[in-house]
């Protein structure tokens, strides 16, 4: 994909939640090559290091697990006075997030809530950390990583559907409360994205996914980085509280 330098990006600060690998590490690339300074956090400090000096001197990593929330919480008091101390943050993007896939009648409690915390409750606390520093300077911009299956639901991931549906009503709410600051708050939707995840996905499963695709191939992770960057730029300056779908038309 063509590199693409976003207005307004260049000399911001940013924070990718689970930038490590995947489609956080191609949002975080793409805030690099537009000039950003990036902190990119991972469950370990070494998976988060090793990603950053990839990506370059403009690149920081850092841990932060978000599935165990009053751990979380605590290292992000830190975190955030340290991006304070350094000048605030600019640039939000909600990307780390989990699955523990299995039909209801069988889904444990705790499957239900690892998830729920690490995606819905993760989003909270990093975002109520960092919000406040926005609301000082009067400038931020905020991305969360929803999914199609906010809409459409998908059996075997009901945790996961809740937690990212949960997000959109949450990007609302926030964006009416601190749209007068100079704040947008916006989510990305993504369909099924030739990651990782989807790369360990049987050849039939994985051909039975294409079929409901109209446009009949998997995104890359560098389709979702770009829709995030937008939403980033200046050229979104007067949009927020938006969810932009990028699922190569599953719901339409």
């Amino acid at each position: 994909m063509t590199e693409m330098k976003w207005p307004g990006i260049a000399s911001r600060r940013a924070l990718v939640t689970g930038g490590s690998r995947g489609i956080g590490r191609a949002i975080a690339q793409t805030l690099v090559d537009s000039g950003a300074e990036v902190i990119i956090t991972a469950r370990t400090v070494e998976s988060a290091e090793r990603a950053a000096a990839e990506l370059g001197p403009s690149a920081r990593g850092v841990d932060l697990d978000l599935s165990e929330p009053a751990r979380a919480e605590s290292r992000l008091a830190e975190l955030a006075a340290e991006i304070k101390q350094a000048g605030g943050l600019d640039l939000l993007v909600l990307n780390a997030g989990m699955t523990r896939d299995g039909l209801v009648m069988r889904m444990s409690l705790a499957q239900w809530q690892e998830v729920i915390d690490a995606n819905l409750t993760g989003a909270y606390l990093v975002t109520k950390a960092f919000v406040p520093g926005m609301i000082r300077s009067r400038f931020g911009r905020i991305v969360m990583l929803s999914s199609v299956v906010a809409r459409m639901g998908n059996a075997g991931q009901s945790n996961y559907a809740a937690s990212k549906a949960g997000m959109i009503g949450f990007v609302r709410s926030l964006a009416r409360e601190v749209a007068s600051r100079g704040i947008t708050v916006n989510a990305v939707a993504p369909g099924f994205v030739d990651t990782d995840m989807t790369k360990a996905i049987p050849e039939a499963a994985r051909n039975k996914l294409l079929e409901l695709v109209p446009l009949a191939r998997l995104g890359e992770p560098e389709d979702i980085a770009s829709a995030v960057a937008f939403l980033l730029s200046d050229a979104a300056s007067y949009i927020t509280g938006e969810v932009l779908d990028v699922n190569g038309g599953m719901d339409m």
